[in-house]
């Protein structure tokens, strides 16, 4: 398979590429079952490229280099083609995120309403960089759709999960994350958006900037409304009870930074999280204890380093059985 995937890479960076070739590559990115194999050619491309071990690698700013040559080189020429030389030899785990990125936005000519997808899988947390050097992040079982030409001459950004946007400033070009209940409107600005199908809140978050809300979907508001920086925007999604209130962010946005913080969260709202954060599957044998709440933080602990640190702390016990993790209260046991 490895073989296969360096004959597709090679053809489609050959400079006579067929759009053909370049639609096959693209093909590979978007099957979860290759990834492993995929990142692996990758990381060879770049083990073999020559690097000075001196240099700083300054991802972000490479990006935009590359991207913008591929846009000067698309006024010129039908055919695109990524030149490597140059690329920094850094730590697998950044780069090959980054070069992934790049290579499934390649493309040979632009065609209307054409979406790209990107994914977090369970258990893990993704960063994005699009064409015009917006960075998102996405948590653990989100993902996104996008398109840097959308409609109205937006940037259209369709989220399903939770995910942290800087929104690189274009005035002339609207930034729009959809919902399934509302849109959120920037120009440029720094923002999180929890939006999971599975839960019954969806929650706006802004840093910095300005950001508008527009109902859609059933919900309806009598007016946009418009956040400022430290403002939470939540919405019952069976109540359609809509608030906004005074936060700190850093509760809402810190597990794009691999940690986790809990403010008086239930025992509920905390399984959840976790099953996300660890790809486990967790259930609590005792309904009676699910109002239970917990603060704390998680940065690089293991879910069993986590769960022992909730024993000490609320009135529960756990089991593993097979695949699956039991909670249990401390003084009942089960048959």
């Amino acid at each position: 398979m490895k073989k296969q995937i360096r004959k597709i890479l090679g053809k489609a960076k050959a400079h006579e590429s067929v759009n053909a070739d370049k639609q096959e590559m693209f093909a590979i990115f978007h099957q979860p079952e290759k990834e492993f194999e995929l990142k692996e050619v990758l990381f060879d491309e770049l083990e073999e490229m020559p690097v000075d071990e001196t240099d700083i690698p300054d991802l972000r700013n490479l990006y935009s280099k590359i991207w913008s040559k591929i846009e000067q080189e698309n006024q010129t020429s039908k055919n695109l083609r990524i030149t490597w030389q140059g690329v920094l030899k850094v730590a697998a785990g950044l780069i090959i995120g980054i070069v992934t990125g790049i290579l499934v936005m390649f493309e040979s000519k632009k065609t209307e309403n054409q979406f790209y997808v990107a994914a977090a899988p369970k258990g893990s947390v993704a960063e994005v960089i699009l064409p015009d050097s917006t960075v998102i992040f996405l948590n653990t079982g989100s993902q996104i759709r996008y398109n840097m030409d959308g409609a109205d001459n937006q940037r259209e950004v369709f989220l399903t999960g939770e995910a942290w946007f800087d929104v690189a400033k274009n005035p002339e070009k609207p930034f729009v994350v959809h919902t399934a209940f509302y849109d959120v409107n920037v120009t440029g600005t720094i923002f999180n958006v929890k939006a999971y199908e599975s839960d019954n809140m969806i929650a706006t978050t802004l840093e910095e900037g300005v950001v508008s809300i527009h109902a859609t979907g059933g919900f309806k508001l009598a007016e946009d409304v418009v956040l400022k920086p430290g403002e939470q925007a939540t919405l019952n999604k069976n109540s359609k009870e809509f608030t906004i209130k005074k936060v700190n962010t850093k509760w809402y946005t810190s597990w794009k930074d691999n940690k986790l913080i809990f403010i008086n969260t239930s025992l509920k709202e905390l399984v959840v999280l976790l099953e996300r954060r660890y790809g486990v599957e967790i259930e609590v044998v005792n309904s009676n204890i699910l109002d239970l709440h917990f603060d704390g933080t998680i940065k690089n602990e293991s879910i069993i380093e986590i769960l022992n640190i909730m024993k000490t702390t609320l009135p529960i016990d756990y089991k593993i059985t097979g695949q699956q993790i039991e909670i249990i209260g401390k003084k009942q046991t089960k048959n």
